[in-house]
């Protein structure tokens, strides 16, 4: 497919952006594909595709973060690149050529921080200097560097057009490309089992069931299914507050007993 150079520079800049917002002070949208995947769409002109495609992403995102400093692959660039050629190419074809690059973003997040390294340390040695406005200047590298750890390889990636993408699915083996797509199909169920794994999933299976029964056999939509879980986690919680109340009258009674034997 070809880009417009108007895309070019949207999608460029898109990528930048998002990886300021997320090591930046304001997270608008800390680094959701759904969203990303939703602004590519509205440039590329078919926002269903960037929605199904940054949903997917997001699944596949659900339960990985980065601790401590740990580099994760960068999902929100996949989202972009994904739904970019998703647009024309199908979404199998775009997650084959975002999820790459998104792996590649774990090797990118390591260089930009060790190079922030250094323009930490070279800001505090202007502080200590009480070059303030140097110091200021400085750390302005910090962003850039995190926002260009993104941009360049989107920039690459839809520079090289529709014929570096077939000469690259071309020469990708058959098995590979297949591993991927089975990849991408499996990564969200991955994903959804490690946010499991970090929820009181032992102590509410029944309701896990129920969503599972609701979805895979009723074929409920995922708003409905949401409708009902609400319904059921409200009922749960004014359930606990009820029983909340009634020990609290109990323990004012007992105590009330005590004060009257005294």
């Amino acid at each position: 497919m070809h880009f417009t150079i108007l895309q070019i520079i949207l999608l460029t800049l898109l990528a930048f952006i998002k990886h300021v917002d997320y090591y930046g002070i304001p997270m608008l949208f800390v680094n959701y594909p759904v969203f990303w995947g939703l602004f590519t769409g509205i440039i590329m002109g078919d926002i269903q595709t960037g929605l199904l495609v940054g949903g997917t992403v997001q699944l596949m995102s659900l339960g990985v973060a980065g601790f401590g400093g740990s580099s994760v692959p960068d999902y929100g660039t996949t989202a972009i690149i994904a739904t970019a050629f998703g647009v024309s190419m199908g979404k199998s074809a775009g997650l084959a050529i975002g999820l790459p690059v998104g792996m590649l973003g774990v090797q990118l997040d390591v260089i930009v921080k060790i190079l922030n390294g250094f323009v930490a340390k070279k800001a505090k040695s202007y502080a200590d200097a009480h070059q303030f406005k140097k110091m200021t200047a400085v750390t302005w590298l910090g962003p850039l560097f995190f926002g260009l750890s993104a941009a360049i390889p989107v920039f690459i990636a839809v520079t090289l057009g529709q014929s570096a993408v077939n000469f690259i699915l071309q020469v990708m083996p058959k098995w590979f490309m297949s591993g991927l797509t089975i990849a991408g199909e499996m990564l969200p169920a991955v994903g959804i089992a490690m946010l499991l794994n970090y929820m009181p999933t032992g102590k509410l299976v029944n309701y896990l069931l129920i969503g599972f029964f609701l979805a895979a056999f009723l074929k409920v939509p995922i708003i409905g299914a949401a409708i009902i879980g609400f319904a059921a986690a409200f009922a749960t919680y004014k359930q606990a507050e009820k029983e909340g109340q009634n020990r609290a009258a109990a323990s004012a009674v007992n105590t009330a007993g005590i004060g009257e034997d005294e």
